[in-house]
């Protein structure tokens, strides 16, 4: 969920018409020189992506024939003499250099997601078409391989449940205000820099130091957020753009899971089905409202006492949130972890000594431990950094109150409190999004992070783009990872030829 010639042919233009004309140029030249030439005009060392001999992302870069860079740019735009930070990118260049279209820039979403290694899977997902790109992953500002951001959180993640009682959300606020706190006190002086604004003039430093006069783009979650506001900030820049998981520009603020309690409810209920159907392997019930009840059942345990796993207490402020988390992918493999980690929450519950699923085990880590603290502080960061959220708890509460009476489970997740309700203001306001590109939309009916509702609304706000609906499947990301070869051709064909399918194509979940 970035390269060219336009940002040098400025700089081009502004030189050619200071040597023409020295006397009256000065005016002009100043009124046309690109401040930001150092930065599109830089020479990028290209190098191994390989850091050590535990680099996993590394080795499957140097397998495909990646290589990577830095890119410098400012870290505020407003000053661009002054401090700077690195944007790292790996780059598989396209081997049919004869057809070939140009860079196709990718964010896996976040936000606060690196990218850097997603060019290798996206390279097979192309097919043949892949030849024809240099396929460039990019870790955004702040994230990954990139200038770091770290508030030392003892999370991975801000998000939690308000549990089940007035004193579980005081928890929640307390919990939120500390990590709002950590980072002013850590990043401060970074803080108001770290926005989507900021990458998608990233990005087009990227395009320019690339020497690409206009950039493709395939934007996954959050990332096809990202491609609206570069796709608004740099109209003209854009060729081939695929959103995968829309955000709809109305809904994108630092409340972005409100909402979304039906798709996560109907997820939910299409994994318990799944899990009734195996009771023999994880004894969670025979039907599905057995299983339903066996989730709700955990949750009312924590609620008395957190629940001891492996080296970890797990209460009810998190027992629904690794349940949420569990419900992205509509896959067997993915059905079977969460499966495991209900089982083990539920024999936690019961007093059972319990050593974690390895999905559990990790799932822990990242919420209860500070291994993943620059995931969450990056994520949060560039979430506050680009919208207000409301200041008051006690407009959460109320939310909170209100969608627990329709899921009492993730009701208290989706409009809890979070640390955007004691930031700082942010720097700029957020991003006007063009009315219209031609680009493809992709999105699953039943996506419980990206609602389809979202992938409806912009279409309906850029009449030429075209919509690719994934038909019955709770889905989250889906050319190249779901595994529908209709939905992938379509995507393939669009990448090859320029031209949207001549109408919105449906695909139906593929059988088994």
């Amino acid at each position: 969920m970035s390269r060219t010639a336009a940002g040098a042919a400025l700089c081009l233009v502004g030189a050619l018409t200071v040597a023409a004309s020295p006397a009256a140029a000065a005016a002009p030249a100043a009124a046309t020189a690109d401040p930001l030439a150092r930065y599109h005009q830089q020479h990028l060392d290209w190098k191994s992506c390989l850091l050590g001999p535990d680099d996993k992302t590394g080795k499957e870069l140097q397998q495909a024939g990646a290589q990577c860079a830095d890119v410098t740019v400012p870290l505020n735009y407003d000053d661009p003499d002054g401090r700077t930070i690195t944007v790292a990118i790996s780059r598989i260049p396209a081997t049919d250099t004869a057809h070939r279209v140009g860079a196709l820039l990718l964010n896996g979403g976040g936000p606060g997601g690196q990218s850097i290694g997603d060019p290798p899977w996206v390279r097979t997902a192309m097919k043949q078409v892949g030849e024809r790109y240099d396929v460039v992953g990019v870790d955004p500002r702040f994230v990954g391989r990139s200038t770091p951001l770290d508030c030392h959180w003892p999370t991975g993640s801000s998000v939690r449940g308000a549990g089940t009682d007035r004193a579980g959300f005081d928890r929640a606020v307390a919990l939120a205000e500390e990590l709002a706190g950590r980072c002013r006190t850590s990043q401060g002086d970074v803080l108001p820099y770290v926005t989507t604004r900021n990458t998608a003039r990233d990005m087009d430093v990227i395009r320019a130091a690339l020497g690409e006069p206009r950039i493709s783009y395939l934007g996954y979650s959050y990332g096809t957020y990202l491609g609206q506001v570069y796709a608004s900030m740099f109209p003209g820049r854009t060729d081939r753009v695929v959103l995968d998981g829309v955000v709809a520009p109305d809904r994108y603020n630092p409340r972005l899971l409100r909402g979304t309690e039906p798709e996560n409810r109907r997820a939910l209920k299409g994994w318990a089905a799944w899990a009734a159907a195996r009771d023999t392997a994880y004894g969670l019930g025979r039907t599905r409202g057995e299983v339903l009840a066996a989730v709700d059942s955990v949750q009312a345990a924590a609620g008395r006492t957190p629940l001891v796993i492996g080296d970890h207490r797990v209460d009810e402020l998190v027992v629904p949130v690794v349940v949420f988390s569990g419900l992205s992918q509509d896959n067997d493999a993915a059905y079977a972890d969460l499966a495991q980690a209900v089982r083990d929450m539920r024999r936690a519950a019961g007093g059972h000594t319990v050593t974690p699923s390895p999905w559990l085990a990790e799932t822990l880590g990242f919420l209860l431990t500070g291994s993943e603290s620059s995931y969450g502080s990056a994520q949060t960061a560039i979430l506050c950094g680009d919208a207000s959220a409301p200041r008051s708890p006690e407009v959460y509460w109320r939310d909170v109150q209100r969608a627990r009476a329709q899921d009492p489970l993730f009701g208290p997740v989706t409009n809890n409190i979070g640390p955007c309700a004691f930031w700082d203001p942010p720097r700029e306001r957020p991003t006007t999004i063009r009315g219209d590109l031609p680009a493809l939309l992709v999105n699953a009916t039943g996506d419980p992070r990206t609602t389809y509702r979202s992938a409806q609304s912009v279409r309906r706000m850029w009449p030429s783009s075209r919509l690719v609906t994934l038909r019955g499947a709770d889905q989250h990301a889906v050319y190249g990872v779901f595994g529908s070869s209709c939905a992938d051709a379509t995507v393939n064909t669009y990448l090859a030829t320029g031209r949207p399918p001549a109408t919105d194509v449906t695909c139906d979940r593929p059988a088994g």
